[in-house]
């Protein structure tokens, strides 16, 4: 059985209440990467920073505003504070906070479910359903990539290197440290200040912005538990001649490979332009990292997503296989994304698995991994859902069992993949790995579970919730990873 934190259930108090008054969620608006959080969270407020114009943003924000005061330190908290809401609290007052958010969201997904006539779950109270928090292995430090901003500091600093955040009258943008921030390994940091120095070596052309931000932007660091560091920088070529674009270019690989830089010891630099979102150019290093999950050596490309806690994910994929009872008899349908960390660590344990939303770069990095694991029960192929049901059922004949794995990224499943799913009578057993239950995820498991109305294209008989799992993936946010098994 899993590992579990023993004191999260039978609490009675709001999710809110729980919280000491200098940790109440700010409303205040925070802009700063996506790849902050695992996935969004409606308490956070996260939005996008580093996307669409830097100047012209930073120009509107700081119209008709006074200075930001110089005390650091004041606004490094504030920052803790808009993104990492308990970090104030114990460990083990968070786990009771978010166990409270997913108890409710539970509530409301059996009310909905009950409006439409639906019998809900096996278990007759949700007390005996939900199970208690399986809490992150690491607390402080968890995350294995961040994404830094540039633009001027409270400090008044130009290209500063950091998160941005608003001023309290919210007309102001600009870039704070983020020293204060637990979840950042210190290995993150540290690159983030050599970034910095890099950029105050030498200033920029005045003619390129008038913010002083030149030509280099955003910092993406990637590390592993192999001890690779990744960075990649992005770069604004607008103004440039080819001849200043490749001076620039070699005046940062000199920095981070021989320079003041070379004492972060990066493995791979990379350089991502704007201009070509999708384009990475290797600088200096190794062209791939590579990470160990479950006794898994995994590859990793620069643009590949990874999920962001590794110790965080090997707990989650043992409690996906104990919930689907994942065997050598088992056949898993793996509607998962990224680099194929999850069909591949089921692989280890069931009869086959086919992966059928794996694209671009990650399928070459998940077929490198296999391999080199020595993976032959795992397939990628990029079908229907319809040939891929076919396709495992072939393997049914030997008696057996047809388990789905569905953990929806930016998207849930469509409402062909929802109708296809549920009309497969072979599928006895969903597991559904959801960061947004409370959110987009919700409709998606109403149509799993609710009666087949005569005005949705919904077949076959519907998934009732056995059992609810949540995984602490992100420690001192609200985000967590809620594993949902359905059986029929």
């Amino acid at each position: 059985m899993f590992a579990r934190c023993s004191c999260t259930k039978g609490l009675g108090a709001s999710p809110s209440s729980l919280l000491a008054p200098g940790v109440r969620l700010s409303k205040r608006r925070l802009l700063l990467g996506r790849a902050w959080a695992p996935q969004s969270q409606p308490q956070a407020s996260l939005a996008s920073a580093g996307e669409g114009n830097f100047t012209q943003a930073a120009s509107e924000c700081n119209r008709g505003e006074s200075e930001p005061g110089g005390d650091l330190g004041f606004w490094q908290e504030r920052l803790a504070d808009q993104l990492l809401p308990l970090w104030r609290l114990s460990y083990d007052e968070q786990l009771k906070v978010k166990f409270e958010v997913t108890k409710k969201t539970l509530e409301q997904f059996q009310s909905r479910l009950h409006k439409l006539g639906a019998t809900v779950m096996e278990a007759q109270r949700l007390d005996d359903l939900l199970q208690p928090f399986i809490p992150s292995p690491v607390i402080d430090g968890y995350r294995n990539k961040s994404i830094f901003s540039v633009n001027q500091g409270p400090d008044g600093r130009p290209r500063t290197v950091g998160f941005f955040l608003r001023s309290p009258g919210g007309k102001r943008m600009f870039c704070v440290p983020a020293d204060h921030l637990r979840a950042l390994p210190a290995k993150h940091l540290q690159v983030a200040q050599c970034y910095e120095a890099f950029l105050r070596q030498a200033p920029p052309e005045p003619s390129l912005d008038a913010h002083q931000l030149g030509p280099w932007r955003r910092l993406r660091v990637r590390t592993s538990r192999q001890g690779h560091t990744m960075a990649i920088l992005t770069f604004h070529a607008e103004g440039l001649s080819q001849e200043a674009i490749c001076v620039q270019k070699e005046r940062a690989k000199e920095f981070f490979m021989s320079g003041q830089g070379s004492v972060c010891e990066l493995t791979s630099l990379y350089l991502k332009e704007r201009i070509m979102p999708s384009c990475y150019q290797l600088l200096a290093g190794e062209a791939h990292m590579f990470e160990d999950v479950l006794d898994l050596k995994l590859r990793i490309s620069p643009g590949a997503f990874f999920p962001l806690n590794t110790s965080a994910t090997e707990a989650l994929l043992r409690v996906v296989a104990e919930l689907g009872g994942v065997d050598r008899r088992t056949l898993v349908l793996d509607f998962s994304h990224g680099t194929g960390a999850t069909g591949l660590s089921l692989a280890q344990w069931a009869a086959q698995v086919l992966s059928v939303r794996l694209a671009g770069q990650a399928v070459e990095d998940a077929q490198w991994s296999a391999a080199f694991n020595e993976i032959t029960n795992w397939r990628c192929r990029r079908q229907g859902v319809e040939k891929a049901m076919a396709r495992l059922r072939k393997g049914q004949e030997d008696g057996k069992a047809l388990v789905v794995l569905v953990a929806p990224a930016d998207s849930g499943p469509s409402p062909e993949v929802i109708s296809a799913i549920r009309g497969c009578p072979a599928i006895q057993k969903l597991v559904f790995v959801s960061s947004r239950p409370h959110g987009e995820d919700m409709e998606t498991l109403v149509q799993l579970c609710c009666p087949a109305p005569s005005s949705q294209d919904l077949r076959g008989e519907p998934f009732r919730l056995s059992q609810a799992v949540p995984v602490d993936a992100a420690p001192h946010t609200l985000a967590s990873q809620l594993v949902l098994a359905f059986t029929r």
